[in-house]
């Protein structure tokens, strides 16, 4: 009998626990806010989330840009990064003075940054995350985040060089070598000294050893021998070039 009342007690108590954080629309926005945060603190976003909705749709509260601003995060929190960040263009467009709009901005550049997809495939989530990180530099110049939005930005125009590379290799693999020459070129004209320039260069020779054009064999020989003269790649050049 004791443990039937003990049982009891147990579930009227789960109840009145679940009550007390049932959403409604009289809720006030100062408790569903408490609620949320609580939520929000303990990694519950799901939860979070329908506290945070209501009072970021209320728009006129006290509360309002807060909400915005931790539902965008809660979606972020679980990779949501689609929904995150249209949450964030969206405190950008009514809340464009709030204390935290310039971690809109940035945040906005790391949703592109992780929707990308990698270098062999289509770039476009990738040129969006620059031009974010680019805006996000030219409005808060002296961010906490500045350093991060750069290292950001190295990440991904590596990966545009990158893809201008693989675009290279494949027409070189398929014989098409002005197509490949075409790739090769914008790498190497940008003057980076790593291995997509290397390679860039390497496989420019060869194509140029194919056509036997000693002349611009040389030359890219010269550039591999003066920026990577212990590599294997110029090793390999220079017996085509004897």
């Amino acid at each position: 009998m004791m443990k039937k009342i003990i049982l009891m007690m147990s579930v009227l108590l789960l109840m009145v626990a679940c009550s007390k954080y049932k959403l409604t629309d009289e809720m006030p926005a100062s408790r569903k806010m408490e609620i949320a945060r609580e939520y929000f603190e303990n990694e519950k976003y799901n939860k979070a989330i329908p506290f945070l909705q209501q009072v970021a749709f209320e728009r006129s509260s006290a509360y309002t840009a807060e909400a915005q601003m931790l539902l965008a995060d809660s979606y972020f929190a679980q990779n949501k990064f689609t929904e995150a960040r249209f949450e964030y263009q969206e405190l950008i467009r009514l809340f464009k003075d709030y204390s935290r709009v310039g971690e809109a901005y940035f945040q906005i550049g790391v949703c592109y940054y992780e929707e990308s997809l990698a270098a062999p495939y289509t770039q476009e989530e990738t040129q969006l995350a620059i031009d974010a990180f680019d805006t996000f530099l030219n409005r808060f110049p002296f961010s906490k985040q500045k350093q991060a939005a750069i290292d950001y930005l190295t990440k991904l125009n590596y990966k545009l060089i990158e893809k201008k590379y693989l675009n290279g290799y494949a027409y070189y693999k398929m014989f098409d070598y002005s197509a490949a020459l075409m790739y090769f070129d914008e790498v190497i004209e940008l003057g980076n000294n790593n291995e997509l320039d290397r390679m860039s260069l390497y496989y420019s020779a060869q194509i140029y050893a194919e056509r036997e054009n000693m002349e611009e064999l040389n030359r890219i020989y010269q550039r591999l021998l003066s920026r990577y003269p212990e590599s294997e790649e110029t090793a390999k050049i220079a017996k085509l070039v004897e």
